[in-house]
């Protein structure tokens, strides 16, 4: 486990997505995130039961949104060493890559996904970052 300071930059996962922030307080085994932008967008669906479509509650799922904190365990935060893109960008090409990733196979959980996907960028993202 690294040590941080605050004012770092740090990359973390967090559920399905990845992100970088600003880390902002430390307090015993968790620090305090504050995201800038997103290296991955989370996956739709049921996170219990991934890539299924059948007898699961299909969840749309957003990125968590610009300056949200969210408390992560020490172990899991890394250094951020490229360049910083603004938030609104990194979403965009967050949702490009997964939109890709979903689209290049053919499957019930894809097609599903795609809508969920869909729903989130006219219905959130839309309205707040593009």
């Amino acid at each position: 486990m690294s040590n941080f300071n605050i004012g770092d930059i740090v990359q973390v996962p967090y559920k399905s997505g990845s992100y970088v922030g600003e880390l902002v307080e430390e307090r015993q085994d968790k620090y305090l995130i504050k995201v800038i932008a997103v290296l991955k967008h989370p996956m739709q669906g049921d996170l219990h039961h991934p890539k299924q479509v059948e007898n699961v509650i299909f969840h749309e799922r957003k990125a968590l949104a610009q300056y949200e904190k969210v408390y992560v365990l020490k172990e899991i935060v890394q250094p951020y060493q490229d360049e910083l893109i603004d938030y609104s960008t990194s979403l965009k090409e967050a949702v490009k890559i997964y939109r890709e990733q979903l689209e290049a196979k053919e499957s019930a959980y894809n097609k599903e996904a795609l809508r969920a996907l869909k729903s989130v960028e006219e219905n959130y993202y839309l309205k707040h970052y593009y």
